[in-house]
């Protein structure tokens, strides 16, 4: 298994250096989270698949995935010397967030109220005999 928490570091390194003005290595590190990204989104499908509770983490980290893409996308075409566009700052900001939805509901889970179970009345051996004899 990969880890979850490589592509959430590599968007963080790749947002903070493009905030800090490094471009190039902005797109060096948005280039190497999508295989990342890819990684963690195809075993968090994979685990859906087997049948593992992990249906919101597959969702946010294909979710995840493509806004990862589309900022490596937009930080690529970007002219040479020029700031990146706003759609890779921001694509990484909601790539950020979307990784961070599955740890909030882990956070949120306790606060869960539970539905109370009913106890489900057991027949009588007279009513067992009068549906066995209508059926019959």
């Amino acid at each position: 298994m990969g880890s979850r928490l490589l592509p959430l570091v590599l968007a963080t390194a790749a947002l903070a250096a493009g905030a800090v003005g490094l471009e190039g290595l902005a797109l060096w590190l948005g280039l190497l989270t999508v295989p990342a990204a890819a990684a963690a989104a195809f075993v968090a499908v994979s685990d859906t698949l087997e049948g593992r509770p992990v249906r919101l983490r597959a969702v946010t980290s294909g979710l995840a995935l493509v806004l990862v893409v589309i900022a490596s996308a937009a930080r690529g075409n970007a002219p040479t010397g020029h700031a990146a566009s706003p759609f890779a700052t921001w694509g990484l900001v909601f790539a950020l967030l979307a990784y961070g939805v599955p740890f909030l509901t882990w956070l949120l889970e306790p606060l869960r109220v539970p539905k109370p179970v009913r106890a489900q009345r057991r027949l009588q051996p007279a009513e067992v005999d009068e549906l066995l004899s209508r059926a019959a």
